[in-house]
């Protein structure tokens, strides 16, 4: 039961975030399919909800959470809350996803005011000018919203990208009020097969690649005179759809947040290396845990259909062994425990369409978008050194890629606290990380200081850690 909240709790983190891993969301629906924690779906309508302007001048974002009588606040430094509502009217914070009290209290006046009082500091709701909208994707209708800053000058537009979640992004990504809040216009549309739009769930990266392709045309129709540059902000799956929707239909920038140089496949492999580096194990141990690697793949390059045989007996073989129990990866973890039936008949449909071999290399060979990484040293989602040392291997090339990481950040660029069992508690984003898309998307390159993250740009030289 604590793994199932567990999971839980990380896919509504990454909700949050704009994201999760490809094979993390994938592997959710075996976790809750038991009906032992409500699926994220389509929160009750809270008249809270939206982007504060405070008056000492800093942002506060207030959006929904899983539990719809509860709140998440996200401030542009990173930090963040969950908000439990009290008689009276206030409301209470508890640190990240620790479930700690963090002091921080709340109060809102009503709907039609608009006003918070946040930490003793009040504010007042940030107006934007918003368009709901339905458009064609890939042989599908999506349902589409475009959120730009009041006013009438031309800004730039950024469409989020998504990961692997099956939720509405129209109901859950907070950047969708604080990009307006920065000058930045937003477009966001539910996946298709979520949310409010039409067709089936797939993970086929050409897909959404067309889809995204058609979300940026929408938002071009949509703000008219005001569309200043345009391009993608993406997460974990996202940097494999991103990239090459904008090698398709070149766009002006991307982001990709916690993605990977490296196939689906590899995001596994490479996850079980960092499990067992992590736990201090050596090259006896690597090699094993690299057979249920192995053995892994083969059932999910089957689609579910064979390889049980051999990943059972090396669950057998290994059985006793210390390592065993700390092999997670993004979706072997639920391949050793959960039963077979139930991943044969389940697991073809979670992982529709996910082409599990491919290689983003051709595409950011050959891209010539100016792009933004920004990574997580310590994700154990999507484990990122492999993709730093090919992004870094592509800036020599003279690709236009910058590239940022954040040393202690997991993925979601969240940093944790670790509990004495070795799971993380996610305390906050990395401060500078929300500051730092900022400044691409308005200026087209970094500036300033931005936290503890390493930069490397693309004329190969490196920055050391900013504090």
């Amino acid at each position: 039961m604590k793994a199932k909240l567990l999971m839980k709790a990380k896919l509504l983190k990454h909700l949050a975030s704009i994201r999760g891993a490809l094979i993390l969301f994938a592997v959710i629906g075996f976790i809750a399919s038991d009906g032992t924690a409500r699926a994220a779906g389509n929160p009750v309508a809270n008249c809270h909800i939206g982007a504060y302007r405070l008056t000492d001048g800093s942002l506060v974002d207030v959006g929904a959470t899983d539990e719809a009588a509860d709140l998440r606040w996200r401030r542009e430094d990173g930090t963040t809350g969950h908000l439990t509502l009290h008689p009276g009217g206030t409301w209470t914070s508890t640190l990240g996803w620790t479930g700690r009290p963090d002091g921080t209290t709340v109060r809102f006046s009503g709907c039609r005011d608009g006003r918070i009082t946040f930490d003793g500091v009040e504010g007042k709701r940030i107006p934007f000018d918003i368009t709901n909208a339905r458009f064609q994707g890939a042989g599908v209708t999506l349902a589409g919203r475009l959120v730009l800053p009041k006013g009438n000058k031309p800004v730039p537009i950024v469409v989020l990208v998504h990961g692997s979640e099956h939720e509405s992004a129209l109901d859950f990504y907070d950047l969708q009020r604080m990009f307006p809040a920065m000058g930045i216009g937003v477009f966001v549309y539910d996946k298709r097969g979520t949310g409010a739009s039409g067709g089936r769930y797939t993970q086929n990266f050409l897909v959404l690649a067309d889809d995204a392709i058609a979300a940026v045309q929408e938002a071009k129709r949509l703000a008219g005179t005001r569309a200043g540059r345009i391009g993608y902000q993406a997460g974990s799956e996202g940097g494999w759809v991103a990239p090459l929707a904008a090698k398709i239909a070149p766009v002006d920038f991307v982001i990709v947040g916690f993605g990977l140089a490296v196939s689906p496949l590899d995001e596994d492999r490479e996850a079980i290396a960092y499990d067992m580096q992590s736990q201090g194990y050596g090259p006896g141990a690597m090699a094993k845990a690299m057979q249920i690697a192995d053995a892994s793949a083969a059932i999910l390059l089957s689609d579910f259909r064979t390889g049980y045989d051999r990943l059972d007996a090396l669950k057998h073989q290994y059985g006793k062994e210390p390592w065993l129990k700390h092999v997670r990866g993004d979706v072997t973890w639920a391949l050793l425990a959960s039963p077979t039936e139930e991943l044969k008949q389940k697991g073809p449909v979670l992982f529709a369409g996910v082409p599990l071999q491919y290689d983003p290399m051709p595409v950011l060979r050959n891209l010539d978008t100016p792009q933004l990484w920004i990574l997580g040293g310590e994700d154990a989602d999507a484990p990122s050194a492999e993709t730093i040392e090919r992004l870094r291997g592509l800036q020599k090339a003279g690709r236009p890629i910058t590239l940022a990481v954040f040393p202690h950040a997991e993925h979601g660029i969240y940093e944790f606290e670790t509990e004495p069992d070795g799971t993380r508690d996610d305390t906050r984003n990395s401060k500078g990380y929300f500051r730092m898309m900022r400044d691409y998307i308005l200026d087209g390159k970094l500036h300033g200081n931005y936290g503890d993250a390493t930069l490397y740009q693309a004329d190969t030289t490196s920055s050391p850690p900013r504090q």
